[in-house]
């Protein structure tokens, strides 16, 4: 299970400090362009990650937790900025 663990929660934190990086650097026009970015780099790193590991078993799962957590850090950061 650790190795689980190991395989999500970067990404997630990773997702987390991209979305204060960019609420804190980027202009008000830019941050939604900018968060998309960290999304898509999510993405990569996920597969990256999973790669790097070599276990094939619940690989849908480690991956789809990944995505599914960084998509839901972006989106709250994307209703943050809305109301800023």
């Amino acid at each position: 299970m650790t190795w689980q663990k190991w395989s999500v929660v970067p990404v997630w934190l990773l997702s987390l400090a991209g979305a204060i990086i960019i609420g804190i650097l980027a202009t008000a026009d830019m941050r939604v362009t900018w968060l998309a970015i960290t999304l898509a780099g999510a993405v990569v790193l996920t597969f990256v990650i999973q790669i790097l590991i070599h276990r094939k078993e619940r690989f849908v799962a480690r991956a789809t937790a990944s995505i599914v957590g960084s998509l839901a850090v972006v989106a709250a950061a994307t209703a943050i900025f809305a109301f800023i």
